[in-house]
């Protein structure tokens, strides 16, 4: 090496250190108020996936449910909350993020306090019973207040942050629900243990309390930090950064609001209302043997029925909407090919906790199955943040693609057979596949938002995985009852049939991410750049 070399490379290694390090700096430097947001999120986080965590086993062992009942309720639970997002990501840009957030998390509160009524007390088990209907008046509620909050929290992230701490609010705060996500395994499975013989069966119901109170403290958190002072404060100082960083003069007046066209969504509202109405024949005909009305017509004739409702109410409302995303064809082609790869997410708690608790039966793995459900979110926790800072200037197209594919691929090798080495492998690749894209996904829609409508498209960002649950949540079921089902030695399971099938889902995302790159890659670029000048 010669002696322009030697010195040459300082420079660059500290130039690389530069651009890894000065998002964190820059973003340790926020508002007070984004930790409004930050700290009840890592409650949230353990919460929630928590819950996702014990729930089926909750279902099967507590309210006497079968397997593909069971995915049923989580398919209600996580579609539901989804569902909700589109109706509520909205409401957020009317109440502001302070108040949706504590509004949300309190009746999350109250709702998580309802299912764990529902095993406190006898009211009998089984599909119908007063048990069932309390559990599942516990989860409508957690599914509304959910609809609610998420999209405020990321409207809280893009009110809070300037272009050079954006991207690390996003993955930050996407890390943060893992970190909570993580130490769900341990309070799940220690709480479980000391309380088996307080709560029969399982200890699970006390766990549900926990959690109950735990949603009380991010309540309180929310409302000390995030207070009236506080945003005026992060707003003020967030118009004032992202002015000079983009060399123009902060505003000092509002724009006048735009006049509005009155909508008549009275058609949209009826065909909407038929819809629920066959769904919730066709719900109440398969979990009841003795339906409360029957209307004489066949499954398959319902849910034809339900589909047709269904798409005339997506019809009537976007032909109403000239300006919404999903007239936009890219858009709506990006976000749908997700779904694939997508159903990873959901087999975490609809597939990954039954299949660590009966493929390794007998093992430290069955054991304490909620901390080995949940190796992807401290991984998640330190990988989103250290991806965000080393790609924030990667093209977020690319960025999709290497990421579901890093993602997908090694799905695969849990088709070789339940072992602990390949488990771990496929836990840390996936995940770092996962932190490759799914930040980066929330960031664009977040930026491409029109001004004050930003929970709004969160929530119309979440359609597909809206789809994804329901999907997944309707087959999951029947996979595990044929090809990993509960009391059956681990040596007479067929574990590896079941995961190639989801290995060959997954990995359509990445390849028609990639056969689209030509028709999709500028037309986001510029998306995301109209949204950062807008």
């Amino acid at each position: 090496m010669n002696q322009e070399e030697k010195l040459q490379t300082p420079v660059s290694a500290k130039k690389i250190w530069k651009e890894i390090s000065d998002p964190f700096v820059n973003f340790v430097k926020a508002p007070k108020a984004l930790w409004g947001i930050n700290i009840p999120y890592v409650i949230e986080g353990l919460v929630y996936f928590g819950i996702l965590t014990i729930l089926g086993k909750y279902c099967s062992e507590n309210v006497a449910l079968s397997d593909l009942h069971a995915g049923w309720v989580y398919g209600f639970v996580t579609g539901g909350i989804t569902f909700a997002m589109l109706l509520f990501g909205g409401v957020s840009d009317k109440i502001g993020v302070g108040r949706s957030l504590a509004l949300a998390l309190a009746m999350m509160m109250a709702g998580r306090a309802l299912v764990a009524l529902s095993g406190s007390v006898p009211l009998g088990s089984g599909m119908g019973s007063p048990m069932f209907f309390t559990m599942i008046a516990g989860l409508f509620m957690m599914v509304v207040a959910y609809g609610l909050y998420q999209p405020a929290a990321y409207a809280g992230v893009k009110r809070y942050t300037n272009p050079q701490t954006a991207a690390m609010g996003y993955a930050v705060l996407y890390g943060l629900m893992n970190l909570g996500a993580f130490f769900s395994g341990f309070v799940s499975s220690n709480t479980r243990h000391v309380f088996e013989s307080a709560f029969p069966p399982n200890g699970l119901t006390a766990v549900f309390w926990v959690y109950t109170l735990l949603t009380l403290v991010a309540v309180l958190a929310t409302v000390l930090i995030l207070t009236k002072k506080t945003d005026r404060e992060a707003v003020e100082r967030i118009a004032a950064e992202s002015a000079a960083i983009r060399g123009v003069e902060a505003e000092k007046k509002l724009a006048a609001p735009a006049k509005k066209e009155k909508i008549n969504n009275l058609p949209f509202i009826l065909y909407l209302l038929v819809a629920l109405a066959l769904g919730a024949l066709l719900i109440q005909k398969q979990i009841l043997q003795t339906p409360l009305y029957d209307p004489g017509l066949s499954n398959a004739v319902l849910a034809s029925l339900l589909a047709v409702a269904g798409l005339l109410a997506i019809w009537e409302f976007l032909r109403r909407r000239p300006d919404h995303p999903f007239r936009d064809l890219r858009f709506v082609f990006f976000i749908f090919m997700l779904i694939p790869v997508q159903t990873l997410f959901a087999h975490n708690w609809l597939t990954l906790p039954y299949y660590l608790d009966r493929a390794f039966a007998g093992t430290i793995v069955s054991e304490y199955f909620e901390v080995f459900s949940n190796l992807n979110p401290i991984l998640i926790f330190f990988l989103a943040p250290a991806v965000a800072a080393v790609t924030s200037k990667a093209n977020v197209y690319k960025m999709m693609i290497i990421g579901t594919l890093v993602m997908a691929a090694p799905t695969f090798l849990l088709t070789l057979g339940p072992n602990l080495y390949l488990l771990l492998a496929y836990i840390l690749l996936m995940t770092i596949g996962e932190a490759m894209w799914q930040p980066r996904f929330l960031q664009w829609i977040a930026e491409i938002a029109p001004e004050g409508k930003t929970g709004a498209y969160m929530g119309i960002g979440q359609m597909p995985w809206f789809l994804t649950k329901l999907i997944t949540a309707s087959y999951s079921g029947w996979f595990l009852e044929r090809y990993c089902p509960k009391d059956v030695p681990p040596e007479q399971l067929n574990t590896e049939f079941l995961w190639l099938i989801y290995s060959c889902i997954a990995i359509l995302s990445p390849i028609g991410l990639f056969l689209a790159k030509n028709w999709m890659g500028k037309h986001m670029a510029e998306q995301q750049q109209k949204g950062r000048n807008g």
